[in-house]
This record gives structure tokens, C-alpha cells and sequence, in this order.
């Protein structure tokens, strides 16, 4: 049986999701900076990483890591 999410989104925060396996583990961040930086150290230890953005409440929006 399939788990729920247990979560809602925040407003204003920024995800991004580390894919393994069997499950998939989605962070966020309050601050971009410390985002990027999370994000891009799980990147450098080889990790398979989605940048997901920052959800404004619908939808996510689109915005590239630096």
C-alpha cells in the first residue's frame, strides 16, 4: 500500500526532491541561498537531485539553480 503525503506545501519555500529508491525524499528551505547550497551538495556526492522551485501556493515556479 502507497503512503500519503503527510505534508502541504509552504508557501514561499523552496523545493527540491532526492530521488532513490523505493521512496522519494522532498526538502525544502525557507532561504534560496541555503537551498541552492543543500542542493548542490547532494548533486557533488553523486545523488540523483530535482530542483522542484519555489511554490507560490498553486504551482511550483520555475526557477534555475545557479
Amino acid at each position: 500500500m502507497r503512503k500519503r503525503k503527510d505534508f502541504t506545501y509552504g508557501v514561499g519555500y523552496y523545493y527540491f526532491t532526492i530521488i532513490t529508491t523505493p521512496n522519494h525524499i522532498t526538502m525544502h528551505r525557507k532561504n534560496r541561498r541555503e537551498a541552492e547550497e543543500t542542493y548542490k551538495k547532494y548533486k557533488a556526492i553523486g545523488k540523483n537531485v530535482e530542483w522542484l522551485g519555489k511554490w507560490n501556493g498553486k504551482k511550483f515556479e520555475p526557477e534555475d539553480v545557479v
